[in-house]
């Protein structure tokens, strides 16, 4: 029994190698190419649901920005707070904002997909980028870079969208971790001709993607995946361009305790059994193989079976990791995060089966 264990072990070491070596590493050691400025009119989606506070912190980071043509969509998705009240403030000292103010319906009671279809339909222009209410850009050319991405027969712009430091919190370093690690993913994957997912806190496509793909109408009634599902059901290895430049990050506001951090995660992971079948084939193999990797491998120290060659091959793979998302997370500004990376993936892994479990037993059912 413990031959076939330790056969299995060295099996899965080889199959997380190849992830690392093969997939990971190809965003891992990709640099950023200076693209010209495309100067293209744009409209900024926000979708907005009990934000007044974000909203008044953040949006001015957005009104800022240093592009010659924009419009800002503010979408008002039936909040119960005074939202809409500041959105109009806004929109009395800035003619580039557009409101949209989303009623509850009985067939879209609380879909955000409801309301971004809304919102897209009343924006301008064609090429459309979007950002979350409680998120900032790092920059004030955040809107040059990402439509800079927009070349000739490029429709889909993936990006960045990083979550703010919290000093001393082993919280706001496993959600960082979590990010950097689901990009490490999505860029990669994109860049091998695979895309598979896009965060809504940055990502932009155009409205003509938009209307061939009837909208959200092939997800409608999935709660949560107006970025992800979209992305994988139209991105293209031709179609779909990557935008990491430092100064085309967004920063959200980060989850404060773990209950939260869970409850929007779960909202997020259930979307992903909606994905092609060779994209969950992937993800999943990949995310088995790390689960087994520490099972197994902890199995066979503690048993002393060739504690030697075991010994040897996490070590392995834990060195090809620590390089190819320690020069991620560096990448992606997120350096901190590198001497913890060990520690931090266990706790994602065991995270990840608690919100699997979790999500079979009872499903998301709104966006907030």
């Amino acid at each position: 029994m413990l031959d076939i264990i330790f056969y299995s072990f060295v099996a899965i070491v080889f199959i997380q190698l190849f992830y690392y070596l093969v997939f990971l590493r190809t965003f891992a050691f990709l640099k950023p190419q200076p693209l010209p400025e495309q100067n293209i009119p744009v409209s900024v989606i926000v979708c907005a649901k009990n934000e007044e506070e974000n909203l008044k912190q953040f949006l001015p980071s957005i009104i800022e920005q240093n592009y010659p043509n924009f419009q800002i969509v503010l979408i008002n998705d039936a909040s119960g707070d005074e939202t809409l009240s500041v959105i109009e403030d806004f929109a009395e000292q800035h003619d580039c904002i557009k409101i949209v103010d989303v009623k509850n319906t009985e067939a879209f009671w609380a879909n955000k997909k409801y309301a971004l279809t809304l919102g897209i339909k009343a924006a301008t222009h064609n090429h459309l980028l979007f950002i979350d209410a409680d998120c900032k850009p790092v920059s004030k050319t955040w809107i040059s870079e990402m439509t800079a991405a927009f070349q000739t027969d490029k429709s889909i712009v993936l990006g960045y969208g990083g979550y703010s430091k919290v000093k001393n919190s082993l919280l706001n370093k496993l959600i960082r971790f979590e990010t950097v690690f689901t990009a490490s993913q999505y860029f990669s994957y994109a860049k091998l001709g695979i895309p598979y997912m896009g965060v809504g806190r940055n990502l932009a496509y155009t409205k003509t993607l938009f209307f061939e793909a009837n909208g959200f109408i092939n997800h409608m009634n999935v709660r949560s995946g107006d970025d992800d599902l979209f992305v994988n059901q139209m991105a293209t290895s031709k179609n779909t361009a990557l935008c990491f430049s430092p100064e085309s990050f967004t920063v959200s506001v980060p989850k404060k305790t773990l209950a939260t951090w869970l409850k929007q995660k779960r909202r997020h992971i259930s979307s992903a059994k909606y994905y092609k079948t060779s994209h969950q084939f992937l993800l999943g193999l990949f995310y088995l193989s790390q689960l087994l990797f520490w099972v197994v491998g902890s199995l066979l120290i503690s048993s002393l079976y060739h504690w030697e060659i075991v010994t040897c091959l996490i070590s392995l793979r834990i060195l090809i990791q620590w390089i190819v998302i320690g020069k991620t997370a560096k990448k992606l500004n997120e350096s901190d995060l590198v001497g913890l990376i060990p520690i931090l993936e266990i706790f994602i892994i065991l995270t990840q089966l608690v919100i699997f479990i979790s999500n079979k037993i009872s499903k998301p059912r709104t966006w907030k």
